[in-house]
């Protein structure tokens, strides 16, 4: 019997042995956020974790990092990269804020960063080639085990891009992957600035496809955009996996290989929070932050009587007090019948207590300013429709909303008041909205509907001022939500 238990002991030993790991950590969506928020997050919780790691690894981000912060804002992106740089990124791939800068600021990226910038569907508009900053993917080596990296960058950037191409990102996926494999990667990787989210019943999206008809050829997929956290989700074999926003989290993959045959075993992935109680900070990662740190931004601009979250805590209330806020600001600056803005603007809530001009530049860190024109009923309420799916996209000031969803997502039952009556679809109505969303946003796209001449600038404040100069008014006082319902 023990020669017996000695002998399976020799052999589970070998397999042991046999067994390669190689290990990834991913962050995406940093936003800039590279200093903790109420005892979380930051660069330098991230590097104390990365401190520990006894086995090699790969350091991936899944883009979004240049735009979100004072300190990215007013560099236009630059010391997210210089930070990545001193954190020493392997490789990240590009999003959609990364054209926040337009052409030259993204350029002034790619030629600052260290780490390779990966985006199979990113070309050059006149010659058609990869810019010479960008790949489309990357071999590394991780533990003897030769590791594909490919990039899919997010396909409809912030700012208009009149130097580059972006393509489809599954089609550029599959040429990359082909070029790839004839360097006989054992572990294929893709970093990519879209979400599995997109992938749903009767809405199938390419995020999902590579499940479905690149398993066995990927093996990992790192997403982002949605700024949610998914973890050892499996599609067809393939391992998804996101990591939230703002430096708030790090997802740690382990994928096992066999030594002999080269195939993947197993994949998974963990989230680590970095809760700096748990991780503390790293002394020289945070030293070097501090130095790109923004210092007339920590300076007290006002007050609020309580917290101002991103979401309503009341069952079917689909708005929430930051964004009513914001809506509201809106019209304090520019009156009109309804204000509107995008609830992918406000980033952030607001806590209670002094508020700092960090935290306005956290909440909103766009340079967008106001617009006004006017519109019919029918169009606010092709508008107001449109907003609502996937999911709530856009908040409102003196206007409410109350509605119904199909099984299948669909809205019925759309009923809209505009200050207390009902909407009528003859009747002009003055509208105040960001140009965000009035020029170039897709909540907006309605816009380009209306007549040339139509959208009249409000005052050359940005958004952000409008917001700060509101604070001056007293302490503020959370809204109220109920604005939008679902019944």
């Amino acid at each position: 019997m023990k020669k017996l238990l000695l002998l399976l002991g020799c052999l589970f030993f070998g397999l042991v042995l046999q067994a390669k790991t190689v290990t990834l950590y991913h962050t995406g969506d940093t936003h800039g956020f590279f200093y903790p928020q109420n005892g979380t997050g930051g660069a330098a919780a991230l590097a104390a974790v990365l401190a520990r790691e006894k086995a090699p690894y790969l350091l991936l981000d899944s883009g979004d990092f240049a735009e979100g912060t004072v300190e990215t804002q007013r560099s236009q992106g630059l010391k997210a990269v210089q930070l990545m740089n001193f954190l020493h990124y392997d490789a990240a791939t590009v999003g959609n804020h990364e054209f926040a800068f337009q052409d030259s600021g993204f350029d002034a990226l790619l030629h600052a960063a260290d780490f390779a910038v990966l985006a199979a569907n990113l070309k050059d508009a006149q010659t058609g080639q990869y810019p010479p900053d960008v790949l489309p993917y990357k071999m590394f080596t991780v533990n003897d085990v030769k590791v594909a990296v490919i990039g899919l960058a997010h396909q409809n950037p912030t700012r208009k891009t009149r130097k580059y191409i972006l393509s489809a990102p599954f089609a550029a996926l599959k040429k990359a992957l082909a070029e790839a494999e004839k360097k006989h990667p054992q572990v294929v990787v893709v970093l990519a600035h879209d979400s599995l989210a997109e992938d749903r019943p009767g809405h199938p999206f390419y995020m999902g496809n590579i499940g479905r008809k690149l398993a066995g050829r990927v093996h990992v997929v790192l997403g982002g955009h949605a700024h949610q956290i998914l973890q050892n989700e499996h599609r067809g074999g393939v391992l998804f996996a996101e990591s939230g926003s703002n430096f708030q989290n790090v997802t740690k993959v382990t994928v096992e290989t066999d030594d002999k045959t080269g195939r993947v075993v197993k994949a998974r992935s963990e989230q680590i929070p970095l809760d700096i109680s748990q991780t503390g900070e790293n002394a020289r990662v945070k030293k070097y932050a501090e130095t790109l740190r923004e210092k007339d931004a920590d300076e007290v601009v006002g007050r609020t009587s309580a917290a101002l979250y991103k979401r309503s805590w009341v069952p079917g209330q689909m708005d929430s007090p930051a964004d009513n806020w914001v809506a509201d600001a809106t019209c304090r600056y520019a009156p009109a019948d309804v204000c509107i803005h995008n609830t992918g603007g406000a980033r952030t809530g607001l806590p209670k207590g002094n508020i700092t001009r960090r935290d306005i530049f956290d909440l909103y860190p766009f340079d967008n300013t106001v617009v006004t024109a006017q519109v019919s009923g029918a169009f606010l309420k092709k508008l107001v429709a449109g907003g609502l799916v996937p999911r709530n996209r856009l908040a409102y000031a003196g206007l409410s909303v109350a509605y119904c969803k199909t099984k299948s997502g669909k809205i019925k039952n759309l009923q809209i008041w505009v200050r207390g009556e009902r909407l009528q679809e003859d009747k002009q109505y003055t509208v105040a909205v960001n140009s965000y969303v009035a020029g170039r946003g897709r909540e907006g796209k309605l816009f380009n509907t209306l007549p040339k001449g139509a959208l009249r600038s409000a005052g050359a404040k940005t958004v952000r001022q409008v917001l700060e100069d509101d604070l001056k008014n007293g302490v503020l006082v959370p809204p109220a939500t109920g604005r939008i319902t679902e019944k």
